[in-house]
């Protein structure tokens, strides 16, 4: 069997270095392979324990750990310079540290709507919540959407997001050096000519580029190393002499401002520190991010690539590590990502993906994905006293209904028309299988820890039994609670009581003398229209946001309290509506004072009037029939 180690070459690498053309720079399409792509991965430091120390007011400085039961899940930088790791037992925690400030992790606990930080918290009957982490992490995300709007944002997990920076990193490009915006007439390839040699760049205050020739092996991916804080102007990548400058690093450059300026408003308003690596694509910012941290993004030219790549192991790559990895080391005798690249020729054409990874040019790992609505929403929870009668199901139950509430509602904040189509139930005996039983959420209208309770007991009844249904034991170890198919809603979506229901009389008139069906008039695109929003400005109607005055009768129509109360589309739903109600009043008069001979204070339009030659027309279908 062949064994490894052989060095991967220069070949491997041949194409870091791609020529640059005007097509490049003023095309807008160019996917994963645009050699202008510029990608960073912004890092929460030690999100939970920040989160928490913020939340407390206090020194960043203070070692700080949070706990959650007897185990630790997280581990602050000061803390860290004890020797203090994650997973690690509080007991031993405070021997390494006695001024260690612990904090436990917030819990839900049944009567309560929200998770709270408890004395002595109980797994028993209380449940872990990362509500607190996950809003703190919208926030953040919600700032890189502000910062850099026209970029592309992904959240990669709940204190690490991707930042796209092409498109406004090209936009910047062609505003500093707009003799780049056209294409020379005496280009000789036209669009394809090469840019011209770009300026040089100042990488002071861009925070610490990467040498093209470590000294070190370093591994990226060792968290519990803590890695010297540098300053913002660490370029020891860059010489004097540097020759090598092209237009992909001037896209870093500006990328790096870009994050610098992020970074900075992240912890002046937030009090957050977050580590970046920026790069050409996904797969190198992630492993560039860890370079030196805390509190600094690192960079990585193209042309340091290959020795930053060679000696890393290449197990800490997504995709590589695991058992597969494992497998490879063991076989092959290989460790680092240059191993195994002189190894592709081993394995034939079925391995090119693993090449394609090893290269950093993986099209599964390279750009930016568009963020998207959770589809799913879980809570769960692991008995360490299972569950042995089904009637000891309701309260883990109503437990995992307040996390679910909680956190739908949150995100109904920002997106109202948000509703799931299914809630489901899965619970575990022992180490057996999950097994589930699933059911359609009703809309309703105010989401609340009874009404998912009810809806989670009912499954569990289906599911469980009852006390007096059950012969078997159960031994439930696990519970879990979900919402799945969580998808937009119409505006103005209600359940079937809102239809069945009588629409609210309108204030300012009775509409007890609507004309019966056969009066009334046909709606077209008018009314269509008129359903959907009144033009703003209309010199008929003066409009707010539940209440408009009538030109016709100089009344105010106001909505009812419930709909007054409602979210904004539904309001504007029951306002729409409502102004087609009381227009509907007018016209049932108008043709009332019609049919007595007075003059219609509106025309009837054609498409509501009687067609002239109605009678003559009825007489026609009469005789038809009296023909003998």
């Amino acid at each position: 069997m062949w064994k490894g180690k052989a060095k991967a070459t220069d070949t491997d690498f041949e194409d870091i270095s791609r020529v640059i053309t005007y097509r490049h720079l003023l095309s807008h399409n160019l996917g994963v392979k645009d050699p202008l792509r510029v990608v960073a991965l912004c890092d929460s430091d030690a999100f939970y324990a920040a989160c928490e120390q913020v939340r407390l007011d206090l020194d960043p400085k203070l070692p700080l750990v949070v706990q959650q039961w007897d185990s630790l899940i997280a581990v602050n930088y000061p803390a860290r310079t004890y020797g203090i790791t994650r997973m690690e037992k509080i007991t031993e925690a405070k021997r390494k540290c006695p001024e260690l400030v612990v904090v436990h992790v917030a819990t839900y606990k049944e009567g309560e709507k929200e998770p709270g930080y408890w004395e002595n918290p109980d797994t028993h009957t209380h449940k872990v919540s990362l509500d607190h982490y996950r809003r703190e992490s919208m926030k953040i995300i919600q700032m890189f959407k502000d910062g850099m709007p026209t970029a592309e944002i992904e959240k990669a997990s709940i204190d690490e997001a991707f930042i796209d920076f092409t498109r406004p990193v090209r936009e910047e490009i062609l505003k500093r050096y707009p003799y780049l915006a056209k294409v020379p007439a005496d280009a000789p390839q036209g669009a394809d000519s090469p840019l011209p040699p770009p300026p040089p760049i100042c990488w002071d205050n861009r925070g610490t580029v990467i040498p093209l020739s470590p000294a070190e092996v370093h591994d990226p991916q060792d968290s519990t190393t803590v890695q010297p804080n540098t300053t913002p102007d660490d370029h020891d990548g860059v010489s004097e002499d540097d020759t090598s400058t092209t237009w992909h690093d001037v896209a870093l450059s500006i990328a790096a401002e870009y994050m610098m300026t992020i970074r900075h408003e992240i912890y002046t308003k937030l009090g957050y520190s977050l580590s970046a690596g920026i790069a050409r694509n996904k797969f190198l910012a992630k492993l560039t991010a860890s370079y030196k941290k805390p509190n600094n993004q690192s960079i990585l030219r193209d042309a340091a690539i290959p020795n930053y790549l060679r000696p890393m192991p290449f197990q800490k790559i997504r995709f590589l590590g695991g058992k597969l990895g494992k497998a490879l080391a063991q076989e092959y005798d290989v460790s680092t990502v240059g191993d195994l690249l002189s190894m592709q020729r081993k394995f034939g054409e079925d391995s090119i993906w693993v090449y394609e990874i090893l290269r950093y040019v993986s099209q599964a790992y390279a750009t930016c994905k568009k963020s998207a609505v959770n589809k799913s929403m879980l809570a769960s929870k692991n008995l360490l006293n299972p569950v042995t009668k089904p009637s000891q199901g309701h309260h883990w139950i109503r437990v995992l209904a307040a996390e679910l509430a909680l956190r739908l509602n949150e995100a109904r904040e920002n997106i109202p028309t948000l509703w799931p189509k299914t809630i489901v139930l899965h619970v575990r005996q022992g180490y057996d299988s999950f097994r589930s039983k699933q059911a359609a959420f009703p809309f309703t209208r105010n989401v609340t820890v009874d009404v998912i309770a009810a809806a989670g007991d009912k499954l569990w009844k289906e599911l469980v039994g009852t006390d007096s249904s059950r012969t078997a034991p159960i031994k439930i170890t696990n519970v879990q609670l979900s919402f799945t198919g969580i998808e937009l809603s119409e505006a103005g979506q209600r359940n079937i009581e809102g239809f069945l229901k009588a629409r609210p009389p309108v204030s300012g008139g009775s509409l007890s003398s609507a004309p019966p069906s056969g009066l009334k008039r046909k709606r077209g695109a008018r009314e269509r229209s008129e359903s959907l929003e009144v033009p703003q400005g209309s010199s008929s109607t003066r409009r707010s946001k539940s209440t408009f005055v009538c030109d016709r009768c100089g009344k105010r129509v106001t909505l009812a309290d419930a709909d007054a109360s409602a979210g904004n589309a539904i309001r504007q739903e029951a306002l729409a509506r409502l102004r087609v109600e009381h227009d509907d009043f007018h016209f049932a008069q108008d043709l009332a004072r019609e049919s007595d001979g007075a003059s219609p204070q509106r025309k009837i339009r054609p498409s509501d009037a009687p067609p002239a030659n109605k009678k003559r027309a009825k007489e026609g279908i009469a005789s038809f029939f009296t023909k003998t």
